[in-house]
């Protein structure tokens, strides 16, 4: 007998056992429920819409039930560890965003790790965002609303819709960039805090340009720049703060669909082959658009790479701005 040759049978036998384990999760995949959770309340935020959009989607084009199952608290952690603690099958599914690497420094016991305990399936879509200030702010851009601010430091306060929200970081990158100082002001929800913005209890924030633009057009609001890399079709009148020469601020919140760490590659490929192709569809896109959310798509592995990149930045600015974990 050959001497190598019970090795190579060894490595037969190995990549069949495998190949077995990864048809039958493909299997069960095909034929059990899948459950996608939302670490957030349901119909509140943009991340359950996403996940209800592309759920339908899934549904139909599988032939399978597939549920959204809404998991609020901690700023969407509970949720996050749910899955990160699920059965690596396929059945399990997690639909978050940009909080998943922003609470990497907020939370002292954060109870998963971004990078080790998922696989990224998917980065979906994003929304852009803009700098908007109260109308009786006297300021037309972006570099002089940074000039005000200096003129008159520590004299005015900004909204979010919560502590460690996307919006509330976005202003303190903007603060750092700028060396300018405002008070944080947050409230309990996007709701809240647009109507301490218009109302005039709060001076500035950070908003989603679908509901920045309808604002600024009624004059309840000014826009003053957009956080985007380039100018936005759905206000191309508006600049980005880097062509105000506010470098280092250009910020989307993003949204991704995620597994449990250890799923076999052929399922996340599956996933992620599925979803790209509800992107592409023109429905989709619609509506979408509609929501003021742009689709993405890509491979998993790019939006692994990503989600490393966007965690690195995070931990800085929350370093940089000294914001207190919880």
């Amino acid at each position: 007998m050959h001497p190598f040759r019970p090795i190579a049978q060894w490595l037969v036998t190995l990549s069949c056992s495998l190949a077995m384990t990864v048809n039958v999760a493909l299997a069960q995949t095909l034929g059990r429920t899948i459950t996608i959770v939302v670490p957030f309340t349901p119909g509140s935020n943009t991340v359950d819409i996403i996940a209800r959009i592309i759920g339908e989607e899934m549904k139909q084009r599988l032939g399978q039930p597939v549920i959204i199952d809404n998991k609020p608290g901690a700023s969407g952690n509970i949720g996050a560890q749910a899955v990160a603690t699920a059965a690596p099958d396929g059945h399990t599914l997690l639909m978050s965003g940009s909080p998943l690497t922003q609470n990497a420094g907020l939370f002292k016991d954060l109870p998963y790790d971004p990078l080790k305990s998922f696989s990224p399936i998917i980065y979906t879509s994003d929304v852009n965002i803009a700098l908007v200030v109260h109308p009786s702010i006297p300021v037309t851009s972006a570099r002089t609303f940074v000039e005000y601010l200096k003129d008159h430091p520590g004299q005015f306060n900004y909204s979010s819709p919560g502590h460690g929200t996307p919006h509330h970081l976005s202003m303190e990158l903007f603060k750092l960039a700028t060396e300018t100082s405002m008070q944080h002001v947050p409230a309990r929800g996007s709701a809240p805090a647009v109507q301490d913005l218009v109302g005039g209890h709060v001076s500035a924030m950070f908003l989603p340009i679908s509901v920045a633009a309808p604002l600024a057009e009624s004059k309840q609001i000014k826009l003053l720049a957009v956080a985007s890399p380039s100018r936005l079709k759905v206000a191309p009148d508006v600049p980005t703060l880097a062509e105000q020469g506010i470098k280092g601020v250009e910020v989307v919140i993003w949204y991704g669909m995620l597994g449990p760490a250890g799923m076999p590659s052929q399922v996340v490929e599956r996933y992620n082959g599925l979803i790209n192709e509800i992107l592409r569809s023109p429905e989709v896109a619609e509506k979408f658009a509609k929501q003021g959310i742009d689709t993405v798509g890509g491979t998993a592995g790019q939006f692994n790479q990503f989600i490393a990149e966007d965690l690195k930045k995070w931990l800085k600015i929350v370093e940089d701005a000294g914001i207190a974990a919880k």
